[in-house]
């Protein structure tokens, strides 16, 4: 038998007004999903836990088995693990996203999906001007980056709220604030300078695109624990594909092989058959991979309707139809993390739909993959990090 985990990033979400009162999952033509739930087992599973943050590092925790509230300690922490960034004794790290903001509002949370090779120079000049012993600054992907502070563990303590919240808000609403607050917002005023003057920015204002304005600190993290294996677990080999830091580090913190796959991004750029065929392939070396796609998930944060559903539709027809044709043995779970409703443009905390199917999975009277349906099922999974179990040892029950 062999296993595949779908999680289509932030794909679920609430009725949209102006496209009928219908969600994204409703409005997208999904062939092959709607297919695969009729066959198979569909409900639903509250993937964060009352009183923890929407965050995909929360959620995703779940839907790999595992309970945030037992092992989630911050979600950079868990990027900087992706990026083989060290986390000593006395030092917390922070997301650090290059954002653009225009007459005080938050006017893009990525810079406009700056490039990776653009921010990295503006990185490097950052480090130059304001790193040393107590701040560094470490590259990621496009806008995604990683801020370590030594000496300062006060500044876990602060509210942070994360940018993709914010979409043409007042910023002045939603600085950092609360004790440790006044080391986050000094970095982040400073940053304005050195990113105004930089050549990169300036580039990028003459070819008329969104520029970088400042950094943005949150989701602070300490050290974090140590996790169970997965396949100490689960006692199958595992791997992962997805084009995000965040995923990357919670592979590894499982135990899990990270897939590198040609093509896969965390943006709506993304090769999904690329992603697809890899995956396939790694299952011949693997007795389960992880495909995780981040799309939907960005798309929504932008209010860019067409694009969730295209994106939603892409891996309807790229990747699950070709999952669906395996030749052999094999079983599917299928489902967002979160969702990230078109309406309010960030991740929320309500339960999301899933998909179990193939073999010994009996049908429970779904007719379509989408919210609607899985409710109406009455299959409810409280606890939503019990679906690791159900899955890969009780499918069938």
């Amino acid at each position: 038998m062999k296993y595949v985990i779908l999680i289509m990033d932030g794909a679920s979400g609430y009725p949209i007004p102006e496209r009928g009162g219908k969600t994204s999952l409703e409005l997208a033509s999904t062939p092959n999903l709607d297919a695969l739930a009729k066959e198979g087992a569909v409900g639903l599973a509250r993937t964060v836990p009352p009183g923890m943050e929407a965050s995909s590092a929360c959620a995703c925790m779940s839907v790999l088995g595992y309970d945030p509230k037992v092992y989630y300690k911050g979600r950079a922490g868990i990027e900087a693990r992706s990026m083989g960034i060290p986390i000593g004794d006395g030092e917390v790290v922070f997301r650090c996203n290059l954002v653009a903001v225009r007459d005080g509002k938050m006017w893009s949370y990525s810079s406009g999906y700056i490039s990776t090779e653009e921010a990295h120079a503006l990185l490097e000049a950052l480090n130059k001007t304001l790193g040393g012993d107590e701040v560094q600054f470490y590259p990621g992907v496009s806008y995604r980056h990683i801020c370590k502070l030594r000496g300062h563990g006060a500044t876990l303590r602060a509210e942070c709220t994360p940018p993709h919240d914010i979409p043409e808000k007042e910023i002045a609403e939603y600085l950092p604030r609360g004790q440790g607050r006044e080391v986050l917002l000094d970095l982040m005023e400073r940053s304005k300078p050195v990113l105004s003057a930089h050549p990169v920015n300036r580039e990028r204002i003459a070819r008329e695109v969104i520029p970088a304005t400042m950094i943005w600190l949150f989701w602070g993290s300490s050290r974090l624990p140590d996790m169970p294996s997965f396949a100490g677990r689960y006692g199958l080999k595992a791997a992962m594909t997805s084009g995000v830091d965040l995923l990357n580090g919670l592979a590894q913190l499982a135990g899990m092989e990270v897939l590198a796959i040609p093509g896969v991004t965390g943006n709506l750029d993304n090769d999904y058959t690329a992603q697809a065929k890899g995956a396939m392939a790694a299952l011949s070396e693997f007795d389960l991979v992880v495909v995780h796609i981040e799309a939907p998930d960005e798309a929504a944060h932008d209010r860019a309707i067409d694009a969730k559903i295209e994106a939603i539709q892409k891996i309807d027809g790229e990747v699950v139809s070709r999952l669906r044709s395996f030749p052999g043995d094999i079983r599917l779970l299928i489902m967002p993390d979160h969702p990230t409703p078109i309406p309010v443009q960030t991740h929320t905390d309500d339960p999301v739909p899933f998909l179990i199917w193939g073999k010994e999975v009996k049908p429970n009277g779904a007719g379509r993959f989408t919210e609607a349906e899985a409710k109406k099922t009455g299959l409810f999974l409280d606890k939503g990090y019990t679906i690791m179990d159900r899955f890969a040892m009780k499918a069938g029950s």
